[in-house]
């Protein structure tokens, strides 16, 4: 996933993003699985960010009884329009409770106090993954619209994104491209930044060069590798701080570049089809252009 929001704080907060309502998510990842209700959940309650956009992409909205507070987020989330009017959620272990959610959606996160006594509930739970493909995406969409009662919204779902990437353009530039972030993060191989990339049939510098799917690569390095262009979060686009400002560094003048809002990429979901035809649109320009 992109890791720009990770480090909007200056500093690499990979759980902020996807972190849960006060660490819950961790109790359900401890839960065996699968421990899902027999019959169609009718109070669910979201752990994450992007659990939220499955739960709301698949379930029926009278279903949902809570959301995470970056559901409303339009940085955040790319179905933060289909939140209005949904519950959202402070975060407390009480809060859920009080609920009684018959099934709870979310994926392993940091720890907390709550954890213990939440613990002891034994809500139904299912655990997704962050998935680092399309494969996982299509995955993780099947076991949610099962766990939620609605199968074939599932595979709704999954046909209109296979026939929408299907009208994409497959041509293999042999162009190299790096996703580069604030304060000079790129994103490598294994992720699913690097395999929208590999859709849009561009190389991954992070993965030219032997590098892990998160490090750092300073401003004198890029200008040197030279990409021939760079993949960046359309929220760098403006100077807001010194993270940002190291975007727009006189070095990098001249390398073309292709904006994509983070909240397409930061969880694998239906956005990704809205990523893949921005970055293979934006790859085929860019390929014209770059010199």
């Amino acid at each position: 996933m992109a890791l720009t929001a990770y480090l909007r704080s200056g500093k690499l907060a990979l759980c902020a993003v996807v972190a849960t309502l006060g660490g819950v998510a961790a109790w359900a990842a401890s839960v065996p699985k699968p421990m899902i209700a027999a019959r169609t959940p009718q109070r669910i309650v979201s752990l994450n960010l992007c659990a939220d956009q499955l739960v709301m992409a698949l379930a029926d909205r009278e279903q949902i009884a809570g959301l995470t507070r970056y559901a409303a987020d339009p940085a955040m989330s790319a179905a933060a329009s289909s939140a209005k009017g949904l519950p959202i959620l402070r975060g407390s272990a009480e809060e859920i409770m009080a609920i009684a959610p018959d099934l709870v959606i979310g994926m392993p996160a940091r720890r907390s106090p709550a954890i213990a006594v939440l613990k002891a509930k034994k809500y139904p739970a299912l655990d997704i993954k962050s998935p680092d493909s399309y494969d996982a995406i299509l995955r993780s969409i099947r076991e949610v619209a099962k766990a939620v009662g609605h199968p074939q919204r599932g595979e709704a779902l999954i046909a209109r994104m296979n026939r929408d990437l299907a009208r994409l353009p497959h041509a293999r530039t042999g162009k190299v491209a790096a996703y580069y972030q604030r304060r000079g993060y790129m994103t490598g191989t294994g992720t699913l930044i690097d395999d929208l990339m590999t859709r849009a049939g561009v190389i991954n510098l992070a993965g030219k060069l032997g590098k892990p799917s998160l490090s750092q690569m300073s401003l004198e390095e890029m200008a040197a590798a030279r990409p021939d262009f760079l993949i960046v979060d359309t929220a760098t686009e403006k100077v807001v701080d010194q993270g940002t400002a190291m975007m727009h560094h006189p070095v990098l003048d001249g390398i073309p570049r292709i904006g994509i809002p983070q909240a397409w990429t930061v969880c694998g979901g239906p956005a990704y089809v809205k990523a893949a035809r921005a970055m293979s649109a934006g790859a085929g320009a860019a390929g014209v252009n770059a010199r």
